[in-house]
């Protein structure tokens, strides 16, 4: 997502992709049978947050242990969820208090452990150790392309294998590689065609997305940045919401161009996460909807 062109429809270039010759030929004569969306946190080694809080812990790809490289990180999910939870095991039978599986209740002085070994066990395992050997791998494609990035990927997972003495700074977010749209030129995508390529409304029936109509939205601007989808993201970036989130949940309405209030349809929400990472300033507080409400995917 740190792509700088606004009019870049992430949803599109998939469906054109499809159109390739080389790629046509293994979805021809098939079905389409369900569409989801998911970002992937990327960040890797020099991601890697706070995991540890008082009654949790982040694990998985919630913590950012995708291997960017190998686009896998269910192994890492695995490993994570396992240290978790000996780090779980070993803080709860060192303390005193009766375990709540006897008592049926939490007492009223009880305080929620943060167990910190967690992290410890994560340092020195071999999760720590095969993100470290690529950590300078996702930030060589933003530094210098596609060419440069490739050739840097090669040499360091068959060769230098994490040894290199440097480090490749990644110093913005992806919000902050948006270009103002004036120095760009709309884009144009071919129209679908109902066997390969689909509209966006179609592909997201089949996501099975729901959300109950009378829960609170999940999806809301964040009180001190109200000015900018008033005043700055259509004005200035072209309303680059539209055509980046892959479940048409934001829409700029009205007559007049420069005038157009922001509708946010947080029903066709696919929990993708885009919003909170490209929007302009990450205008948008990405909470937990109610009740489960979201893609039920089957297939997928």
């Amino acid at each position: 997502l740190d792509y700088e062109n606004p009019y870049i429809n992430p949803y599109q270039e998939f469906q054109q992709w499809k159109t390739h010759p080389e790629v046509r030929k293994h979805f021809e004569g098939g079905t389409c049978i369900s569409y989801g969306a998911r970002v992937l946190n990327e960040g890797g080694y020099h991601a890697i947050p706070k995991v540890t809080f008082q009654g949790g812990a982040l694990i998985g790809c919630s913590a950012g242990f995708l291997n960017a490289v190998k686009i896998k990180g269910s192994h890492t999910a695995l490993k994570s969820g396992m240290l978790a939870a000996e780090a779980v095991f070993e803080g709860l039978s060192s303390s005193e208090e009766t375990p709540v599986a006897e008592t049926g209740e939490l007492s009223e002085s009880h305080v929620p452990q943060e167990m910190t070994s967690y992290t410890t066990k994560l340092e020195s395992s071999w999760i720590y150790d095969e993100l470290y050997q690529v950590r300078n791998c996702h930030q060589a494609f933003a530094k210098w392309g596609v060419g440069g990035g490739l050739i840097y990927n090669g040499l360091a997972t068959h060769i230098t294998k994490g040894r290199e003495p440097w480090t490749l700074e990644h110093s913005h977010t992806d919000a902050e590689s948006t270009k103002p749209a004036k120095n760009f030129t709309p884009k144009k995508y071919p129209a679908p065609d109902g066997k390969l390529t689909f509209d966006l409304l179609t592909n997201l029936q089949r996501s099975g997305t729901y959300h109950a109509d009378d829960q609170p939205a999940h999806l809301r601007i964040k009180p001190e940045l109200a000015d900018v989808p008033k005043n700055t993201s259509l004005q200035v970036y072209g309303g680059p919401e539209q055509r980046f989130c892959p479940a048409g949940v934001y829409e700029y309405v009205g007559d007049e161009e420069n005038k157009k209030e922001l509708v946010i349809n947080a029903q066709n929400c696919v929990h993708c996460k885009c919003c909170s990472i490209k929007m302009h300033k990450e205008y948008i507080d990405w909470t937990v909807p109610e009740g489960g409400g979201g893609p039920q995917y089957q297939v997928m």
